[in-house]
This record gives structure tokens, C-alpha cells and sequence, in this order.
């Protein structure tokens, strides 16, 4: 009976230090765990981009988004943006063919547009062309040919791009841009200027034409150079513009800005508010309603359930959680899903101890028969929040579904491990009226 009770004690010290470790992190103006809140409450800037993809295989643009996508995020990533959501949507249907691709990009904390913008940027869209073999001499010739004619596209592009380093050239002391391919893009550069020896193999930048290499022997080792333009102190610096771009982030397809939205840093505080104003309600309500219908029980529910509250808070800032709207109405919603468990276990509680059973029996009875409705309502829970974080698109309902299954989780524990230990702590040998009346059950 000892190390329960010194048990429930430990727990309560535990929930205080959490506690304490959650208010003291959030105000301490250097603190490295604050609460990251999302675009909807901290404010920032919404960018939506169309991606042009209509250069590619339909089995091609999924892998394509999907390297877009993660490029994007690596840029935002290299200034310090807290939290970007970079998310890849389709417009439109399908299956007509009428849909189309596109990004978008929430930037919380950035309300400037032309900041936000300016940080995305516009990276080099790297491509490598080949001589187009069908064209005759005098069209070769003529000063009106486009480079969409001269060249055709070879597949070879931004998205096989490793890494990229200024060099200089031992002869000429020019400075080139090395580019080193990922083992797929090296693969595929073998078998481009294995199969085009003696041909032309020109090097677009955002469709303008760098340089025309002819292609000498087989090249392995999936390196390549763009040399030309870069002469004196400005082509050094616009070889080392390049570098740094290409480095940050060749993208794979052209993309356009197509629309903006910024949520202004008030607008994100009074939601921040009203949804911190609505879980303070819901606990004190919640705490009213347990302890008038289930007593003693329902006071020892209700600091089971400020652990729960604590415990969950210091998970998110711990792993970091990205906290939205939905994410805290996901929250608020498991407050109400933690007590479900403990209205299990005391309604089990009162008829066993009515039955005539002592109460520390009855206490232990009432959790064990209660246990398999709480382990399945639970799980069902959890299959539901896993779907929705598996299968939505959208980045505000994953933060739902993330932040509900670490409530459910979380209550699972404090419900059988906080609230179990503490009603045991309790002395229950041979019970009096009183005892049994706080407990909710018959006193006759």
C-alpha cells in the first residue's frame, strides 16, 4: 500500500515538473522549445505555383512533383523559415486530362510577399539538349531557328543534379560550373553521350542556351561542365550565383506564381486566443461535470487528467508538434476522449462496489472488466486518425489526425496508469459509508 501511494505521488510530482518544464519553456524568451504554431495562428504568407509539366510522360509527373516539391522545401529550409508546409495538389480531373499540377508553399512567420517570394526564388531549370537530327543544313542555318527546334530534350535534367562546385579551368584560368549527377543521373548521362558520340550536347539554364560541348567518348563518372560567359571578376561571381542556386536546388520543372495570401500575425493571435480561451473551458467544465457526478473519483480523474494535459503539451514542443487550428480542436476533442475512459472504469466501479464487493476489489475489478471497451474505443480511434494522416492531402487535416492520436495515446496512459494508481493509493480496507458514498456507491 506504501509504494502506491508513493507511486500516485511520484505521478503528481511528475505532472508538476512537466508542467512547469512546459510554462517555463514558452515564456523564457530564449527558449529553443517554444510552441511552433502553423500559418492559420502564427500568420505568414501562402504561395500557390503551377508546375508546367506538359513536357513529360503522365508517368513521369508524380516523381517530378514530388522532387519539385522536396527542392522547394530545401530552399525554404536554408533560411531558418520555422515550420514551412511545402505540399504538392492536383487541380481538376484526371481523367479528362484537365488537371493540373500544383505547389503550395506556407511560410509561417514571413507576412511580407515580396520576402516570401524572393526566398522561393527562381532556381536555374537545368537541361541538357541534343542536336536535333532531323534538321538539314540550311535550316541549320537559318538565323530565325528556335532553340526548341535545334535541340530535342533528352530526359537529362535538374532533378539528377548531386551537387555543383566552382573550378577553373587549367588552361585558360576560366572559370567553370562542375556538375556531379546522382547515380540514376549518371546512369542515364552514360548512355546519352555513349549513344551520341560526335554530336552536340547543348546545356540550357532556364531555356537560354550556356554552352554547346560536343560530345568526344562515353562518359561514366556522371560529371559534366558548363563553361563559356564566365570571364573576368563578374563571371566569377555570376559562375559562383550559379553555383550556390544549382546547389540549393535545380528544379526539375518550370513553375509560375499563381496566387498569394497572407495571414496577418493579429488575426493569427486572437485564433491563438479564442482556441486557448476554448480548451480552459472545456477542462473546467469537464472537471465540474466529474467530480459532481463521480466524486472523489471524478477530483482524481481531473489531475489525472491535468497529467494528460501536461504530458501532451511537452510532447509537442518536444517533438516539435506544428500546431494549427484543427490541430488544437484535435486536441481539445482528446480531453473529452481521456475522461471517456475514466466514465468506463467508475461506472464499472460503482457496480461492483453495489454488489457488495469491498472496495479495493472493486476498484481492481472495475478496471479489468473496463479495460477491453477503452482498448477497442481507442483503437478505433486510432485506425480513424491514422487514415486521415495517410490519405489527406491536406496539411491542416494531418495536423488534426497527428495531434488526436497523441491525445489518444497519451489518455490510454494517464487512464490506466495515473487514475489506477492514485484510486489504489487510497486506504479502502473495510470502507465506511463515507468512503463508499465518495466513491458513488450504495451507503444502505
Amino acid at each position: 500500500m506504501f509504494k502506491k501511494r508513493l507511486l500516485a505521488l511520484v505521478l503528481l510530482v511528475l505532472g508538476g515538473l512537466v508542467g512547469w518544464y512546459v510554462y517555463n519553456s514558452q515564456v523564457a524568451a530564449d527558449s529553443t522549445h517554444k510552441f511552433k504554431l502553423g500559418l492559420d495562428l502564427n500568420g505568414g504568407t501562402e504561395l500557390v505555383y503551377s508546375a508546367d509539366t506538359s513536357k513529360l510522360a503522365s508517368g513521369e509527373i508524380s516523381d517530378a512533383m514530388d522532387t519539385l516539391r522536396d527542392v522547394i522545401e530545401r530552399r525554404v529550409n536554408a533560411f531558418g523559415v520555422a515550420e514551412p508546409i511545402v505540399q504538392v495538389e492536383k487541380v481538376g480531373f484526371g481523367i479528362t486530362g484537365d488537371a493540373s499540377n500544383q505547389l503550395v508553399v506556407d511560410l509561417p512567420g514571413v507576412t511580407n510577399v515580396k520576402d516570401a517570394v524572393a526566398m522561393i526564388g527562381k532556381t536555374p531549370s537545368l537541361e541538357f539538349r541534343l542536336e536535333n537530327p532531323a534538321l538539314t543544313e540550311k535550316e541549320k542555318a537559318d538565323p530565325k531557328l528556335t532553340a526548341d527546334k535545334a535541340f530535342i530534350t533528352t530526359g537529362l535534367d535538374g532533378r539528377y543534379l548531386s551537387k555543383s562546385a566552382l573550378e577553373y579551368d587549367q588552361t585558360t584560368g576560366q572559370s567553370v560550373v562542375s556538375l556531379q549527377f546522382n547515380t540514376e543521373g549518371a546512369d542515364k548521362f552514360a548512355a546519352l553521350t555513349k549513344n551520341n558520340i560526335g554530336k552536340v550536347l547543348a546545356i540550357f539554364l532556364d531555356g537560354d542556351l550556356k554552352s554547346m560541348p560536343v560530345i568526344r567518348d562515353e562518359i561514366r563518372n556522371g560529371k559534366a561542365v558548363i563553361s563559356g560567359g564566365f570571364t573576368g571578376s563578374a563571371g566569377r561571381a555570376e559562375a559562383k550565383t550559379l553555383v550556390n542556386n544549382l546547389n540549393l536546388g535545380a528544379l526539375p520543372l518550370p513553375i509560375e506564381l499563381i496566387s498569394t495570401q497572407t495571414v496577418g500575425a493579429t488575426l493569427g493571435q486572437a485564433a491563438t486566443k479564442a482556441a486557448v480561451y476554448a480548451g480552459i473551458l472545456a477542462f473546467i467544465l469537464i472537471s465540474i461535470f466529474m467530480i459532481l457526478f463521480y466524486r472523489l473519483p471524478g477530483l482524481i480523474a481531473v489531475i489525472a487528467l491535468a497529467i494528460y494535459t501536461a504530458i501532451n503539451l511537452a510532447i509537442f514542443k518536444l517533438l516539435p508538434v506544428t500546431l494549427t487550428a484543427p490541430g488544437i480542436a484535435g486536441f481539445i476533442l482528446s480531453v473529452g476522449m481521456a475522461v471517456d475512459a475514466n466514465i468506463l472504469i467508475f461506472e464499472r466501479m460503482k457496480e461492483e462496489l453495489n454488489s457488495g464487493r469491498e472496495l479495493g476489489d472493486a476498484v481492481k475489478e472495475g478496471f479489468h472488466r473496463a479495460w477491453l471497451s477503452i482498448r477497442d474505443s481507442n483503437t478505433s480511434s486510432l485506425i480513424t486518425a491514422c487514415i486521415l494522416f495517410m490519405f489527406s492531402s491536406t496539411a491542416l487535416v494531418k495536423g488534426f489526425a497527428l495531434v488526436f492520436a497523441i491525445g489518444v495515446l497519451v489518455s490510454m496512459f494517464t487512464a490506466i496508469t495515473a487514475t489506477r494508481t492514485m484510486l489504489l493509493s487510497i486506504k479502502s480496507e473495510h470502507a465506511g459509508k463515507v468512503l463508499k458514498f465518495l466513491f458513488g456507491g450504495k451507503t444502505k
